[in-house]
């Protein structure tokens, strides 16, 4: 559905910080479904576990929070203002179940649980495949930014 270049209009991260490489399904202010290819080129491997690479669960953590954000903004119609943000405020029940290696794909699955007053809350999955990687309730909410 969006490929990098229309996620690069919804996103300010840039590389080594942007954790969505394609956004496949989007429902407006219902549902998200995007793709992340981890690659052991990633700077995260020379120092995490470089003998047993493993792709940091916070990453994962910040994955679903962009997720999370490109479902806030694309269901706003339009593309945000460059002082537009969506800042992570929360993370509950976080749980790890799998490790994510390189040559893996991980999907992402972000459900709007409720908005208020530009704070957002989701139901957020991350899968290698069928199987669940982590699980959490993400928070986000807008902030401008002030010049």
């Amino acid at each position: 559905m969006d490929d990098i270049r229309e996620i690069l209009k919804y996103l300010p991260h840039r590389y080594p910080f942007l954790m969505v490489d394609r956004v496949t399904d989007f429902e407006a202010n219902k549902s998200l479904k995007a793709l992340k290819n981890v690659t052991y080129n990633e700077p995260i491997f020379t120092g995490h576990f470089p003998q047993s690479p493993i792709f940091p669960g916070v990453l994962i953590l910040e994955a679903l929070a962009q997720a999370s954000a490109l479902l806030a903004f694309k269901s706003m119609g339009g593309y945000p203002s460059e002082k537009t943000l969506y800042l992570l405020v929360g993370i509950d029940k976080a749980r790890f179940k799998h490790q994510v290696i390189p040559g893996d794909q991980l999907t992402f699955e972000v459900t709007v649980l409720k908005e208020k007053r530009g704070i957002w809350k989701f139901e957020a999955k991350a899968h290698v495949g069928d199987v669940l990687a982590c699980s959490a309730e993400v928070l986000i909410a807008k902030n401008e930014i002030d010049e």
